[in-house]
């Protein structure tokens, strides 16, 4: 699995748990909401920035989103 999908798969799932949209999440992290959908859908890597900042707003360790096992349920579910 590429990492891209890793980080999308794990961000998608923990955004959707919490009830954000996307366009929510993506004013909080002050991002622009394309780049957000981007990085969802494992085609944009984020920078080490913005992964922290939206493992802050999703208040989980940014470890987490580079978790192979979440990533991999995860798409099995959706």
């Amino acid at each position: 699995m590429r990492w891209e999908a890793v980080i999308g798969g794990n961000l998608r799932r923990l955004r959707k748990a919490q009830g954000l949209s996307q366009e929510k999440l993506a004013a909080e992290v002050e991002l622009d909401m394309r780049q957000l959908g981007r990085i969802e859908r494992g085609e944009s890597f984020p920078s080490l920035g913005t992964l922290i900042r939206l493992a802050e707003i999703l208040d989980v360790e940014p470890a987490v989103l580079l978790r192979r096992e979440f990533s991999e349920s995860a798409g099995r579910s959706e």
